[in-house]
């Protein structure tokens, strides 16, 4: 019997049966082999902070209001981040084929039926690490983040919040030319930082905050600053870090109000420019040329060229089975803990 990850209510969550899917026509049928965990979403679901848990999301309008909640407990399939081996092909598909390794998204579950041509474009090649494509969605996510920024050669960017993402947009503004400053108050990650190319870090319970530390640095202010940890303070010091008229890319998925954002401060003065980047856009400027599919392939490019050491950043691989233990540690703000990885039965034994 397939299994699948259940956030069974807030603080709860759980490995639970699910039924198998029939192979429908223009399907194929996954086994999965990784599921990689995004602590910042799925933590908003293991807490019961997402808005999607309190309110309705009207798509037409772009709008969240009053009303039934678009999801309820219990929430079962949620993750982005898989990895796995095609087993079944329904008649007809060419591609992908029975044997081949994809990536892609169907949540944190044993199997799925996929449509497939959603994954025709995400077969990883032989040569390739196979657990790098659990990085697809969120190096997509850094780099939408680094376009945004508008990163160019021999310009400043700061990025706030080393986390997973906060390292890959680290590392992709780095190969983009930037000079990085990276900022977070976990040493370990400061230091992987480092190894990705940061040209200086910053803690941000430095005198003063991480915003004047940042002016120290560069004289002027970075020429911009990228916003991943979720937190209106950072999101504050990232506005106080940039020049006049520089951009600051909020990224970050922010959760209640935001009491220590003070607008009428350096946003004010320093005419600071703010964009929002969420991963179902491109920044508009680049619309016409960019879309989801290309962020996935550029990133995956440069994970397979060896540009981006994904394998690095994965910190625990633990069985399926052991989901809850995992996320416990993730809500206790397990400062060590960067990927955190879900092994399911049918991946590989060299690789587990």
């Amino acid at each position: 019997m397939p299994h699948v990850v259940q956030f069974t209510e807030p603080g709860l969550v759980e490995l639970v049966e699910s039924p198998p899917q029939p192979l429908l026509p223009g399907t194929v049928r996954v086994r999965t082999w990784w599921s990689g965990i995004s602590a910042g979403t799925e933590l908003t679901a293991f807490r019961g902070t997402n808005p999607y848990m309190s309110a309705t999301w009207d798509p037409e309008r772009r709008l969240f209001h009053e009303g039934a909640p678009e999801h309820s407990y219990p929430v079962a399939g949620w993750g982005y981040s898989e990895v796995g081996r095609v087993v079944e092909v329904a008649e007809g598909v060419t591609a992908p084929a029975v044997g081949d390794v994809v990536h892609g998204i169907w949540g944190h579950r044993s199997e799925a039926v996929l449509p497939a041509e959603s994954l025709a474009w995400r077969v990883l090649p032989a040569t390739a690490d196979p657990m790098s494509g659990i990085f697809a969605r969120v190096g997509s996510i850094g780099l939408n983040a680094v376009l945004a920024a508008d990163a160019r050669l021999g310009e400043q960017v700061a990025v706030f919040g080393q986390g997973v993402i906060g390292l890959l947009a680290t590392r992709l503004a780095v190969l983009s030319g930037a000079q990085v400053i990276a900022v977070d108050a976990q040493p370990g990650r400061l230091a992987v930082a480092k190894s990705l190319g940061a040209h200086a870090v910053v803690d941000p319970r430095a005198p003063g905050g991480a915003g004047a530390e940042i002016r120290e640095l560069t004289g002027a202010g970075a020429d911009a600053a990228i916003e991943l940890s979720g937190n209106d303070a950072a999101l504050h010091e990232a506005i106080r870090s940039v020049r006049v008229e520089g951009t600051v890319v909020a990224s970050g998925f922010y959760q209640g109000g935001a009491p220590n954002l003070r607008l009428g401060h350096e946003f004010h003065h320093n005419r600071v420019r703010i964009v929002a980047s969420q991963i179902s856009g491109v920044p508009v400027e680049l619309g016409r040329r960019w879309d989801q599919r290309r962020l996935v392939e550029v990133f995956m490019a440069q994970a397979a060229a060896g540009a981006v050491g994904t394998r690095s950043l994965v910190t625990d691989v633990v069985d399926a089975a052991d989901v809850a233990e995992i996320f416990a540690r993730l809500d206790r703000g397990d400062g060590q803990t960067l990927q955190s990885v879900l092994r399911f039965d049918d991946a590989p034994e060299d690789a587990r």
